[in-house]
């Protein structure tokens, strides 16, 4: 019942990928993204039913896009889904499987409880516009603090960080940081790799005027650089600034799968 997605599954899914969340659905954007990247299962009953997506990074399992078609709800589609996706994560020896939640979808969150995944840290999204600003305290820095940072956010992905990935964020000055009264906020930028346009942001706050000096920055940058949209991820409440909007907050929930 549950297998590989075809190119040929993109129209019956998308049926039932349309009004997902109050603002539609992500999945008929990327779905041509992973497809290529592989590992895309479908639930089929005659017709797909349900759809999961995993990305595995080194000792890490990613489970995202989990959709079940409203008409088979209540069958524990989505828990079946997940468990294929960790059998195939205990296969290759992968430690945790991580996904992301919305804070107040109480019904996506009680089916993780029931597979024994715990709330490992709580995120909060940001959106800002684009500004010309200048006059920021900024550096570019080549090191991180890794009992702070142990992962960044990639393409709505959380990456573990280790020394190889620093040194290449470091190499595209994509490590920024603002230090001031002996705080430092840090934060690393990265592209959206199923969005044009799109920076991506993980900030790790220490105060309110290391990270304004960041947001000052990320503005700037996204000017100079054509970016027509920032995200910004962080685990801290940020400053009520016109131009930034809190938008979702969502728990990163783990699992161990020794």
């Amino acid at each position: 019942m549950i297998r590989n997605a075809k190119l040929s599954d993109k129209h019956q899914v998308l049926k039932f990928c349309q009004n997902t969340f109050s603002w539609g659905d992500y999945v008929e954007h990327v779905w041509d993204f992973w497809i290529t990247e592989d590992s895309l299962f479908v639930y089929e009953k005659q017709l797909p039913v349900g759809i999961c997506h995993a990305f595995f990074s080194k000792n890490q399992l990613w489970i995202e896009g989990i959709r079940v078609d409203t008409n088979f709800r209540k069958q524990k589609i989505a828990s079946e889904l997940v468990k294929h996706v960790e059998s195939i994560g205990k296969k290759d020896n992968v430690l945790f499987s991580f996904m992301l939640i919305d804070a107040e979808n109480s019904v996506s969150l009680s089916m993780a409880k029931s597979l024994e995944y715990t709330i490992f840290q709580t995120w909060k999204f940001y959106s800002l516009e684009p500004e010309k600003n200048s006059n920021f305290n900024i550096i570019f820095a080549n090191s991180l603090n890794d009992h702070l940072c142990t992962h960044y956010v990639k393409s709505w992905r959380w990456i573990p960080i280790d020394s190889t990935i620093i040194s290449e964020l470091s190499k595209q000055n994509k490590i920024i940081q603002s230090k001031i009264d002996d705080k430092t906020s840090t934060a690393i930028l990265s592209d959206s790799e199923h969005f044009e346009n799109t920076l991506i942001v993980t900030l790790f706050s220490s105060s309110e005027k290391t990270a304004s000096q960041i947001i000052l920055f990320l503005q700037n940058y996204a000017i100079q650089n054509n970016y027509n949209r920032i995200q910004i991820l962080t685990k801290e409440n940020l400053q009520n600034l016109k131009s930034l909007e809190h938008k979702l907050s969502f728990h990163l929930l783990r699992k161990n799968l020794d």
